[in-house]
């Protein structure tokens, strides 16, 4: 059928409809009226007497008014479920949909994530309240303490809250040679002194500035805070964060910077052959991408995260507290 033809049909059924009521409601008045003239006037009433035809066109007419208003409303009734059961598909579909897309945007087990994704899992546990444990195997803390302070300064109130923050950290009062400098004479890598006590000023800064929030929680009733910095001698290769013992990210700090050593302290006398051409060589650990394991995915998660909680546990009972003043030059100083 034509799509004209189909408009035309659809435009006399929607008059029709109109003006079905109004034709019923003028036949059944029609009847009324003149069942009542019949009543007191003589001739009529002796017309219409033993007329049964009429009677049964008017009970038609009944039937037919009382089927079509059944009618309109089983219609509207399927409508009104059409109607629903289309809602309930939307709301199914949509729902489907936003946890599809919180299921991507959450890195799942072995998956790549960033620093970002590191402190709103952090943020999103401390907030839920109860004990919590976050650990982390940092350079000095600048990446994970400094944002973690800010999220604990944000916290809605909650006394029962309890937050317990380790932080093992590569102890810089010995000398080390990563890092450390590049010899410009044989391409040696040698203790980097006052590079050493520059990083082991930022470490006790950091752990200062995140101890004093201990009483900010209590001021504020968000609970009880506890902070503890350790020392083990390493070279800062591994990123490892440790969310209770339910998820890990961990990482590398992969990118190498090469610059003078401007922490170099002046002497008087005249410095070794060449020692003035040294290079420093830095860890950079600025936008490397970490790798998010949980327990609750399967059992390659349950044990790298199992794993990964050991190795912190052994190097955090192994390790010491941090000791600025107990710095030392180490040799070629």
């Amino acid at each position: 059928m034509s799509e004209g033809g189909s408009s035309l049909r659809g435009r006399m059924a929607a008059r029709w409809s109109r003006a079905e009521t109004t034709v019923t409601k003028g036949l059944l008045l029609a009847v009324f009226v003149v069942g009542l003239v019949a009543q007191f006037v003589k001739p009529v009433g002796d017309a219409l007497e033993g007329k049964t035809y009429i009677g049964g066109a008017l009970l038609s007419i009944v039937g037919y008014v009382l089927y079509a208003e059944v009618l309109r409303l089983n219609t509207a009734h399927d409508t009104q479920r059409e109607a629903a059961r289309r809602l309930h598909e939307t709301v199914r579909r949509l729902s489907d949909e936003v946890r599809d897309l919180t299921a991507r945007l959450r890195p799942q087990s072995g998956e790549e994530a960033t620093a970002q994704q590191l402190m709103e899992e952090c943020a999103q546990t401390v907030r839920q309240g109860g004990a919590v444990q976050l650990w982390g195997m940092c350079f000095t803390g600048e990446t994970f303490v400094e944002p973690l302070r800010r999220v604990l300064e944000d916290l809605p109130p909650d006394p029962s809250r309890s937050v317990s923050v380790r932080i093992l950290v590569p102890d810089f009062t010995r000398p080390i040679e990563v890092p450390g400098l590049v010899r410009d004479a044989d391409g040696k890598l040698a203790d980097a002194p006052g590079f050493r006590r520059y990083l082991v000023e930022k470490i006790t800064g950091y752990e200062r500035g995140l101890g004093t929030m201990r009483g900010r929680m209590l001021r504020k009733a968000q609970g009880t805070l506890s902070v503890e910095f350790r020392a083990v001698h390493m070279s800062p290769f591994l990123k490892l964060y440790v969310i209770g013992d339910e998820v890990v990210f961990e990482g590398i700090y992969d990118k190498i910077d090469v610059r003078p050593d401007e922490y170099r302290a002046p002497v008087s006398a005249p410095s070794r052959s060449g020692a003035d051409d040294d290079q420093l060589l830095d860890l950079i650990g600025h936008g490397s991408l970490l790798t998010r394991w949980s327990r609750y995915d399967g059992e390659r998660g349950r044990d790298v995260v199992a794993r990964r909680r050991a190795f912190f546990s052994i190097l955090w009972d192994a390790a010491k507290p941090v000791r600025p003043e107990s710095v030392h030059e180490g040799a070629g100083a």
